[in-house]
């Protein structure tokens, strides 16, 4: 059995398939990031989940494309755990960015691939190879255009009180905006960026409004800003993008790439599909 998994901050998907490439099953479990979890939340996840649980001793290989897996110290982490988990499975471990080049182009095909989802993140791929111009220093400081940076952006500004009021008071009764209930998410609770990207679904929702239409406008100008135009041939391959918000927002997503003369590629919300996809060719 072969286990291909997705995981973004939030939610990670589970595909497995037989040796024939067949679809065995599909589960979800939450977020697996190694960045902001310990081991012990980690493997309650994994073993709080039926199809994992049941399956484990059947696996042989596990294909694993995780936010918060760039560095060597965070993989080897991954696999350590995976290795206990899965007792009969090859762990490879990748960040979540080849997840995003294998679900939007093809081999020898070139692109800049983001990611716009709880998280953010941009790379250059050649066909073959993954270049990155960017070091990811996590939600507080970075994550341009992500869900996570809306959700900081619409907390401050309801208390900076920068929120036109009728928008305000619909933000105030949809969601609990107590200070102690804020803090309490970010500084106490598990996956503070989860929690903020929770707050991005209102943007979504509100996008026609004036203020939410400029915020979302800004914020994907300052993603294409701060990633994309770090890259020379910025304007000359596709921009390909996967995640929720790269997704829902995508009409407003496209309407910035145009005005900065860049070529618009694939849109995914998942990518998941076009993995299993890959490794099926792969096989």
């Amino acid at each position: 059995m072969i286990l291909i998994v997705d995981s973004g901050a939030t939610k990670s998907d589970w595909i497995a398939l037989g040796e024939k490439g067949e679809k065995l099953f599909f589960t979800q479990t939450l977020g697996l990031s190694p960045e902001v979890l310990t081991r012990e939340v980690i493997e309650d996840r994994l073993a709080n989940n039926f199809e994992l649980s049941k399956n484990k001793d059947n696996v042989t290989h596990l294909f694993f494309y995780g936010a918060g897996c760039g560095t060597d110290r965070m993989k080897k982490f991954l696999k350590e755990i995976f290795k206990d988990y899965f007792p009969k499975a090859k762990a490879v471990v990748k960040e979540d960015t080849y997840a995003a080049i294998y679900a939007t182009t093809e081999l020898g095909q070139q692109g800049i691939v983001c990611i716009l989802g709880t998280g953010s993140n941009c790379s250059y791929y050649d066909g073959h190879q993954l270049f990155q111009k960017v070091t990811s220093l996590g939600y507080i400081p970075m994550d341009d255009g992500s869900g996570n940076f809306f959700g900081r952006k619409l907390i401050r500004d309801y208390y900076f009180h920068k929120i036109p009021s009728d928008l305000a008071i619909k933000f105030n009764n949809e969601y609990d905006l107590d200070a102690d209930v804020i803090k309490e998410n970010l500084y106490k609770q598990p996956n503070p960026n989860t929690y903020l990207a929770t707050f991005a679904r209102f943007l979504i929702e509100n996008k026609d409004h004036p203020y939410c239409k400029g915020v979302i406008d800004k914020g994907f100008q300052q993603f294409i800003n701060n990633y994309v135009m770090q890259f020379e041939l910025a304007t000359k391959v596709p921009i390909n993008f996967v995640g929720s918000i790269a997704y829902y927002l995508r009409e407003e997503l496209t309407a910035v790439l145009e005005r900065n003369d860049l070529v618009v590629g694939v849109i995914r919300q998942r990518p998941i599909d076009g993995l299993v996809e890959h490794h099926k060719n792969t096989m």
